[in-house]
């Protein structure tokens, strides 16, 4: 009888710790449930879809919406900086063209055909205006490291939007492609340069 009494109270301790490991893995199970929702398939997740890091993780309708506005801004920031940048290169020129202006002087060349010459037998002088030779231009240190650094932000908001695409979440890509065309119709909006357009190296994501 105490043999039967201690064999099933063992086998109540163990159903008890069985049930007591199992309560606390269901307990785990929910805790991860509740966790980022994350695929590398087409998706249209939005309470508890994560992006970039785990504290960009969704918990509300709200939130989703202002991480929309926010990609969309992200991505207009790119093209402001891509026309910063060559804003910025027309500058460096244009201060470059002005110094060149000033150090050049008009030039006087003789015409040594007789059809131009005057009655005293002195040659025709042919007054050219300045002659401007431009030399080619090369940004110093300090301009390059401004151009640099254009490029380096481009690169890094490049590669943000490059990551958030990534998650393969329609109303993402959406949003970024909205931002690229409202980024492209207010800082790509310039006077056309009638020898043509200049083709410009294709960075990543844009």
């Amino acid at each position: 009888m105490n043999m039967g009494t201690s064999t099933m109270a063992g086998m109540a301790t163990g159903t008890a710790t069985g049930t007591a490991a199992s309560a606390t893995t269901s307990m785990a199970s929910m805790s991860m449930g509740g966790s980022c929702k994350i695929s590398m398939l087409w998706n249209w997740y939005t309470i508890d879809a994560c992006f970039i890091a785990r504290s960009w993780h969704i918990t509300s309708k709200g939130m989703f919406a202002g991480s929309c506005i926010g990609v969309i801004l992200l991505v207009m920031s790119l093209e402001f900086l891509r026309r910063s940048a060559k804003e910025y290169d027309r500058y460096i020129i244009r201060q470059y063209q002005r110094a060149q202006s000033l150090q050049t002087t008009p030039l006087i060349t003789p015409n040594k055909t007789s059809s131009n010459s005057s009655d005293n037998g002195a040659p025709a002088c042919e007054s050219g205006g300045s002659a401007k030779v431009m030399v080619p231009f090369r940004p110093n240190v300090f301009q390059q490291m401004i151009r640099a650094t254009f490029h380096m932000v481009q690169f890094t908001v490049a590669y943000f939007v490059m990551l958030l695409a990534m998650y393969y979440n329609g109303y993402i890509i959406i949003c970024i492609i909205i931002g690229a065309w409202l980024g492209a119709f207010a800082f790509s909006w310039e006077t056309i340069n009638m020898s043509g357009p200049q083709e410009e190296a294709t960075m990543c994501c844009g």
